[in-house]
């Protein structure tokens, strides 16, 4: 985990900068701190609003930071903008930028607006329902179309107003709703943090109407609004205010902040909200110093980066610096660990029994411990080509093509013919092994399902002997079979010592590891028998010294692919 600060070289001036695609390139937004920074369009651009700037005033203005060229630019913006603010709240919806509440250095406010990103255009929206009371220091986050705003520091004729309510704005039909919660909610605060994850939201910190700095953490279920307070008797989080915490999947990130006595942070702590674990966090690199009221948001949650853009510091002065922190975690590998689920001892031990049982390298689909299938030696995927009406739709299915461990035969059993081939099985140093053969032909199913059905008893191989396949209606003719396969199993000492009948097709090989056929054999249209065929008929195959089994009985005209 490291920091790296950006240095930024566009402070242009006012003569030569350019409009560009709406947006005025130039410098950024400058020292300023209560402002907020929201990422869009999957990290690619950096949307800075509002905040208190270097005019000692609150401001108004939109800046956008391009994060692959490095740049600052200004949009030209339509629409009735807002007034100047700071503290209040920015939740990306989309493309969407809600802005709800703040100050304006007199009054607190309760006006929404949204700025649609894609053109530069400020809207103010109807709104229905009861909404919040004006307030600025509040906390807001987005769960699925809902947005929830929390707590926050309003104004009672004269004298300040703390809050621990909750209200829900539908971000479709904008009507606002009044939550009425239960459980164990957060007492009423200010300056604190409010996070989504999954269906929940996060509370942490802040500071009350006693100027108490608070560090607890409080979780809400957003579908049954519950409030639960997250204890964790190990460690906690040191009470601070003006922090700044930053999702990234099941971790939050809280940067900075402040406590009594004019104390500012500049540490780094992460939460496991998993766990319930707080850790503290030493990062590489020059990082920020010590600040509050700093905006923060993450850019790329599969490299995991995360931005963090001014605040202000002990001398009450506001910062312009930026810095990246590169976390080294992602949320596509937290999903990953979360499928990697936590077996019992019986499924341990049903595990093991499994492995043990069958070849190295191959696992079973079990639906319990939920494995896959792996195959050792494989090489390249290929398409999966598909016949008939769902040639069009099942376009993504791959296939591996497998390649042999070596040439040892043995025999193998069909078990069932299924819709795209068969299912084979054998006994390997009495072990069991399982295997599958694939045919793109249609109405393959059909045909194989008929010829198993009124297959004769299994061929009797002996020893110098050329084993056959003998199906019914076939051996009355003792013709070969124009398009058929045989699926053999052979020692590789026979091999060798035995050669093939001239014009006899070579034998498929299987794998000894994993079962499966590694050699088509040709049609015995392609070695010049043109013959029709409107049954199963016998096959030769190679002379084989050790005993085989009848495995493929197959209707004409049929090739198999296989792994």
């Amino acid at each position: 985990m490291r920091w790296e600060k950006l240095e930024l070289s566009n402070r242009f001036t006012a003569e030569t900068s350019v409009v560009v695609d709406g947006r005025k390139s130039g410098p950024g937004p400058g020292k300023r701190w209560g402002h907020t920074c929201n990422s869009i369009r999957g990290g690619r651009f950096l949307v800075v609003f509002g905040g208190y700037g270097m005019d000692n005033c609150q401001t108004n203005d939109v800046h956008i930071f391009d994060t692959v060229k490095q740049t600052w630019s200004k949009p030209v913006v339509k629409g009735n903008l807002p007034s100047p603010r700071d503290s209040h709240s920015c939740t990306a919806v989309g493309d969407n930028l809600f802005i709800f509440g703040g100050t304006d250095g007199k009054v607190p406010l309760r006006d929404l607006h949204i700025f649609d990103t894609s053109s530069s255009t400020w809207i103010t929206p109807s709104l229905r329902g009861e909404g919040p009371e004006p307030r600025e220091g509040h906390s807001a986050a987005l769960v699925g179309k809902r947005l929830f705003i929390f707590g926050g520091c309003g104004k009672d004729n004269s004298s300040e107003v703390y809050y621990n309510d909750l209200y829900i704005l539908d971000t479709e039909t904008l009507v606002w709703r009044r939550a009425v919660t239960s459980g164990t909610p957060p007492s009423a605060r200010d300056s604190h943090t409010c996070s989504a994850w999954k269906h929940k939201i996060v509370v942490i910190g802040g500071e009350d109407a006693s100027d108490y700095y608070l560090s607890d953490v409080h979780i809400l279920d957003t579908d049954s609004l519950i409030w639960k307070e997250l204890s964790n008797a190990c460690w906690i989080l040191p009470a601070r205010a003006g922090h700044s915490t930053v999702a990234l999947g099941k971790h939050l990130f809280i940067f900075g902040g402040f406590t009594d006595d004019r104390n500012l942070y500049d540490d780094l702590h992460v939460l496991n909200l998993e766990s319930g674990n707080w850790t503290k966090l030493v990062a590489a690199g020059e990082g920020p110093s010590a600040r509050f009221s700093v905006a923060g948001d993450c850019l790329d949650i599969r490299k995991g980066v995360l931005v963090f853009i001014g605040g202000c510091n002990e001398h009450l002065e506001a910062l312009d610096d930026m810095y990246y922190l590169h976390t080294e975690l992602s949320v596509e590998n937290e999903q990953d660990d979360q499928r990697q689920e936590k077996l019992s001892l019986k499924k341990e031990l049903k595990r093991k029994c499994q492995e043990q049982c069958f070849p190295t390298g191959l696992q079973i689909n079990d639906k319990e411990t939920r494995k896959q299938v792996t195959l050792p030696k494989m090489s390249r995927t290929m398409p999966l080509p598909y016949y008939g009406q769902a040639a069009a739709e099942q376009n993504n299915s791959t296939m591996i093509e497998f390649k042999p461990c070596n040439d040892k035969m043995f025999e193998a059993k069909v078990t069932e013919a299924f819709r795209y081939g068969y299912t084979i099985e054998t006994n390997i140093n009495g072990k069991p092994l399982r295997g599958v053969l694939f045919s793109y032909k249609q109405g393959f199913a059909d045909s194989a399902n008929s010829n198993l059905s009124g297959m004769a008893e299994e061929a009797r191989v002996e020893n110098g002997c050329q084993p056959k396949l003998k199906t019914t209606g076939d051996n009355s003719h003792g013709k070969k079979s124009t398009s058929q396969d045989s699926l053999t199993e052979t020692d590789i000492a026979s091999e060798s010592n035995n050669s093939n009948p001239p014009g006899a097709p070579p034998p498929r090989k299987i794998n000894e590891t994993s079962g499966m056929s590694t050699d088509s054999v040709p049609d015995s249209k392609d070695n010049g028998t043109h013959e029709p065929s409107t049954s199963s008929r016998e096959v030769p195959t190679e002379d084989m010294s050790a005993a085989a089994k009848v495995s493929v009985a197959r209707s004409p005209n049929q090739d198999d692919e296989h792994l």
